[in-house]
């Protein structure tokens, strides 16, 4: 009898946790929910949070660390997800992985993300954002060729933004990309710098409101006048 009752009561316990756990499952969804409606990205990210302890999901918590990056919390989204290469991963985990490594200085690992992305789906954005971390990590000759297919695909309406002054702004993507080959060209021959100001100029023709384009003229022009001050 004794044994029946320890039994009985294991199995009234078991049931009571399932019980509360289904309870808590269905209140954090709820709060998710009623987080989502007002906007609230803290709340967002703790009621996700909880649900993952409750009942762990790829899914969420790749949603949770896209929440995180695209709150500019890249090292807790990396920390959510990691920052190994992974093919199997979603595009979403990759697509995060890429940001973050990016925003948080780690061109060549950001690199690695962004190409198992264009594996999947070359275009354009991917093409530019390839170009500007090879360019980084000294690979002109990968750079160029990215640049090329940019070019070639890119439409007039894709815009791409840039967040070097205090207000952000926007360019074609094509001026964009254009930028980024008279970087290059320079890089290949720091003697002919009246080809990557040619360059720089196509871009400010297309975007004349390119900041950062303008910049990198200022500094071409300055080098161009005064190359004994150059190494």
């Amino acid at each position: 009898m004794k044994k029946i009752g320890l039994i009985l009561l294991l199995l009234v316990g078991i049931s009571a946790q399932a019980q509360t756990k289904s309870e808590l499952l269905k209140h954090y969804e709820a709060f998710y929910n009623q987080m989502r409606l007002q906007g609230d990205v803290d709340g967002v990210i703790n009621a996700l949070t909880h649900l993952n302890i409750l009942s762990p999901s790829p899914e969420r918590n790749d949603t949770l660390a896209y929440i995180y990056a695209n709150d500019n919390q890249h090292l807790q989204a990396l920390n959510t997800i990691g920052i190994e290469k992974n093919e199997n991963d979603s595009d979403l985990a990759v697509q995060v992985k890429a940001i973050s490594l990016k925003a948080l200085n780690q061109p060549k690992r950001a690199l690695e993300q962004f190409e198992i992305l264009n594996k999947r789906d070359p275009n354009p954005y991917l093409a530019y954002e390839m170009a500007d971390l090879k360019i980084q990590t000294g690979d002109n000759a990968g750079a160029a060729a990215n640049i090329e297919y940019g070019i070639a695909n890119a439409t007039n309406d894709m815009k791409y933004a840039f967040y070097e002054r205090q207000q952000p702004y926007e360019v074609s993507l094509k001026a964009a990309l254009l930028h980024l080959k008279a970087l290059v060209q320079f890089n290949n021959d720091q003697s002919n710098i009246d080809q990557a100001l040619a360059t720089i100029d196509e871009a400010l023709k297309i975007s004349p409101n390119f900041n950062l384009a303008g910049l990198s003229k200022q500094a071409l022009q300055s080098r161009k006048e005064t190359p004994e001050t150059q190494e």
